[in-house]
């Protein structure tokens, strides 16, 4: 098993930004987590440097902030150098670590993806945790099934596994999984002692059942912008389903403690 240093992710709503001004919207609406996302390069897209730092400035140690790095078939190298860089700037600029990044399974089998992903963690020294993700919709995306993934993430030596969709111009979350399989995978992540984020084109009318089963986190784009995923986050349309989700119950709702990583030092 592979050891991580573990930063705890809040329990809460994550909202995935794409620039600076969309980061200080998600925080005025009472965003638990800002991620940094750009959507036009897939599920889990890379932003550039230069928006992920100006994210991070507007963030300011309001929010914990998080980063997607795309998939990890681009490389554990590829993705660890786009870190590095991300890191090295932010220190540079007297500016906090993402408590967290993650990249996706698309195009790996399970023997492939636990290799990868430990291979990405020793590239990171250990200094962020890297988040597992497992795609519902695991055929198109040519992915790991999502039980099979939890037991390898657990395996890994994972903190947290994000239960996310890979095709955003399908269904959410719910559409992709069938029967209670969303529940099933949680309670399967959680007895082997993961921490888990529910995502994939969730609307406010998800919320009640993401708390029902469990999961920790919740993430959203769509829902909280104005004009969907290409749209701009808002900060009403954020409070709204900062709201639902604490309406809810406690699982969601309860900020939990947590220490950020140390300062990045490839």
């Amino acid at each position: 098993m592979t050891s991580v240093a573990r930063s705890r992710l809040p329990a809460g709503l994550l909202v995935s930004v794409r620039s600076a001004a969309e980061a200080e919207e998600a925080v005025a609406g009472g965003a638990a987590i800002i991620d940094v996302k750009e959507p036009l390069r897939g599920p889990l897209g890379r932003a550039d440097a230069d928006a992920t730092v100006a994210i991070a400035a507007a963030v300011a140690g309001h929010a914990a902030w998080t980063i997607a790095c795309g998939e990890l078939a681009d490389g554990a190298h590829v993705i660890a150098a786009h870190v590095t860089t991300i890191f090295g700037r932010l220190a540079a600029a007297g500016l906090p670590a993402p408590a967290a990044i993650k990249a996706g399974p698309a195009g790996l089998s399970v023997g492939q993806w636990q290799p990868a992903y430990e291979r990405l963690v020793g590239l990171l020294a250990g200094r962020v945790e890297l988040v597992a993700v497992a795609y519902a919709d695991w055929l198109a995306a040519a992915a790991p099934e999502p039980d099979r993934l939890i037991a390898a993430a657990a395996d890994a030596g994972a903190a947290t596994i994000l239960i996310d969709t890979f095709d955003k111009s399908a269904g959410g979350l719910f559409d992709a999984a069938e029967g209670d399989a969303v529940g099933e995978w949680v309670a399967a992540a959680r007895a082997a002692g993961l921490d888990v984020a529910l995502a994939g084109r969730l609307s406010g009318g998800d919320l009640p059942a993401i708390a029902a089963v469990g999961a920790r986190i919740a993430g959203v784009r769509s829902a909280a912008c104005d004009g969907g995923r290409m749209g701009r986050v808002g900060r009403r349309n954020v409070a709204k389903l900062v709201g639902t989700l604490s309406d809810a119950g406690p699982a969601t709702s309860q900020s939990s403690p947590r220490s950020f990583p140390e300062e990045f030092s490839p």
